[in-house]
């Protein structure tokens, strides 16, 4: 018999081990990770806890673009030229974050083919998700974004269980993300507990029925502000 073969690379435990190009370490709740307009000199990935990214306009108005979870990287940009993050990254909650370096994380893309393959299905599904939430933006009413991203925080659509939303995403992020007032959301938010599309108990539990009006139009989501 021969020698049992070494184990497949693990893109996912790679990226989670310590090692030679990665730095691994905690953030707590409200602790900023990188500013808009901070050098854009490595990318990061989060072993645990949520972050939100949010951009502010020369205005001074303030729009979150995305609530990001484990398993899922931010400051990508950095590989494609931009000298400067173009959001602020916040800790939602206590977060375990692994750093890479932009000339370590190009030379682990080049030397690790398998690696390769996992970013680039990552990518492509954040590509296929910033497509989605444009689609939503431009033509989809206040009350029909909310709901979907309920769903989105909840993970509908994912492996496994709906999950509770975090008590940690307040109704004023959730109007940062969908684009309105908080009490816009306050009203929409109490409309869909009537409706039995969610539940309050701490935090916020999503109902599959929300995602049967979403997608099958049922009375209850208007399709215009």
């Amino acid at each position: 018999m021969g020698k049992p073969s070494k184990s497949a690379f693990d893109p996912e435990a790679f990226l989670t081990e310590v090692g030679e190009g990665k730095t691994i370490f905690e953030i707590r709740k409200n602790q900023t990770l990188f500013a808009q307009g901070d050098v854009a000199d490595r990318i990061f990935y989060i072993q645990r806890g949520k972050v939100q990214l949010s951009i502010l306009s020369e205005e001074g108005k303030e729009a979150v673009i995305a609530i990001l979870t484990a398993g899922q990287f931010v400051g990508e940009g950095c590989l494609n030229g931009h000298r400067v993050y173009v959001a602020t990254t916040t800790a939602l909650e206590d977060c375990r974050i692994t750093s890479i370096t932009r000339p370590d994380m190009l030379r682990f893309l080049h030397e690790k083919p398998r690696f390769s393959d996992f970013f680039m299905t990552y990518l492509l599904t954040r590509n296929s998700r910033i497509e989605e939430d444009l689609i939503d933006q431009l033509f989809n009413s206040s009350e029909r974004r909310l709901a979907r991203t309920l769903l989105l925080l909840a993970n509908f659509g994912k492996e496994g269980k709906p999950q509770a939303i975090s008590p940690n995403i307040s109704q004023e992020t959730l109007a940062k993300i969908v684009g309105t007032t908080r009490s816009r959301v306050s009203f929409f938010m109490n409309k869909f507990r009537k409706l039995g599309f969610v539940d309050y108990n701490g935090h916020i539990e999503v109902h599959s029925s929300l995602l049967s009006a979403v997608l099958h139009d049922k009375p209850g989501l208007k399709d215009v502000d």
